[in-house]
């Protein structure tokens, strides 16, 4: 998902260069029995035989296939490093930098081999375009009644895992005024400094900015048009950057305006304060938009064991509150503040008013069709 390209995300087609996609050997044997179960096939830590098998086919496996997880994205670093720990099974992260669209395509391009992705981490209307072409597995982690419905696959071909709010990074020593909304961003200062975390076609976050910018011009989530249009006046008026920007990216001065989700940028924002810069975040009032990311299982995973216990590793209330230390909001957050298992220090998260809303399945297809159309001519040029 630098944690650029990737971004919760949620929209995207064609943007970035594609992963180049080689083969490179046949797949390993896939869903071998446990007890009599094909973990293949298990639609559920109960299907195969129970947690304590699943363990110990995912250690005989021994290895999990993940792509696009930058580790200085929403901690996974550390729920890497936590999940090898415990199990002690290798993850092999490949292309951190890849965004949504990148990892269907490598599901697609490796069908049977052994390098194919075995879980996924997509934008929304990714995940959900995936499970409509038949590439992810149904599974039901143990927590998954505690997930939202609105929130998960009914099958459990996706569910969502953790998300947050559009906002606005700011580098406060390159930049005298910082903005806060997106009306803001219009105002002639900042001039070739707004940028956004990606191509918005095949990001998931940069589209979360369109998104965002099109509530805070009219548009609804019915009509994506106005934020496409918003960024075509940032475009003509010079202050739209088609740097994508990451945290080489600010670091360098390059992007100094960064519209992102509002836990990378807090995340930026203690990443840097050892580096002099004074990383400012905001969640414009005029253009409030949330989404949240989605884990899903690829349904021809080389190691399918290892992948559904990633999923419960996850879904766990360790890794839940991992996800939380990166300052992303976990989809179980108010189920674990229920049952008092909470990181309540982790949990000091920017303040927004109201309580989010989520487009339909529907409706972020219409407006990832808009984007598709006309992006491309809105900041060309």
């Amino acid at each position: 998902m630098t944690t650029p390209a990737r971004a919760l995300t949620l929209l995207g087609a064609l943007g970035l260069t594609a992963l180049t996609l080689t083969a490179c050997g046949a797949a390993p044997t896939q869903g071998a029995a446990t007890d009599g179960k094909n973990i293949a096939a298990a639609a559920s830590a109960a299907d195969a035989g129970g947690m304590d098998a699943l363990v110990a086919a995912a250690k005989k496996e021994g290895t999990l296939n993940a792509i696009a997880l930058p580790r200085d994205w929403a901690n996974y670093g550390a729920i890497i490093d936590g999940f090898t720990a415990k199990y002690g099974i290798k993850v092999n992260d490949e292309n951190p930098d890849a965004a949504s669209q990148d990892e269907i395509n490598a599901v697609k391009s490796r069908k049977g081999q052994g390098r194919a992705p075995d879980v996924l981490d997509l934008g929304a209307s990714f995940a959900q375009a995936a499970a409509e072409q038949g590439l992810t597995a149904p599974y039901k982690v143990v927590a998954f009644d505690k997930i939202p419905q609105t929130q998960r696959d009914a099958k459990g071909r996706w569910f969502n895992d953790y998300g947050g709010y559009v906002s606005i990074g700011c580098d406060a020593k390159r930049v005298k005024v910082c903005p806060k909304t997106f009306a803001d961003l219009l105002k002639p200062e900042y001039k070739g400094k707004v940028a956004l975390n990606g191509n918005p076609t095949k990001s998931g976050s940069a589209f979360g900015g369109v998104y965002a910018a099109a509530l805070a011009n009219g548009g609804s989530f019915d009509d994506i048009k106005p934020g496409i249009d918003f960024f075509g006046k940032l475009k003509k008026n010079g202050n739209f950057n088609p740097v994508e920007s990451t945290p080489a990216t600010i670091e360098k001065g390059e992007t100094p305006i960064s519209i992102d989700w509002d836990y990378l940028n807090s995340g930026y924002a203690d990443q840097f304060a050892s580096k002099g810069i004074d990383w400012k975040v905001a969640v414009p009032s005029d253009g409030v938009y949330a989404q949240f990311y989605s884990q899903a299982i690829n349904k021809d995973a080389p190691h399918p064991a290892a992948a559904r216990l990633w999923q419960e590793y996850l879904y766990s209330a360790e890794g839940q509150n991992l996800w939380l230390k990166g300052h992303a909001r976990p989809v179980l957050m108010p189920a674990m503040e229920a049952a008092g298992t909470l990181d309540k220090a982790a949990a000091a998260l920017p303040e927004v008013d109201g309580t989010p809303t989520f487009p339909t399945e529907p409706q972020t297809s219409k407006a990832k069709e808009t984007l598709a159309q006309g992006w491309a001519a809105a900041v060309s040029g």
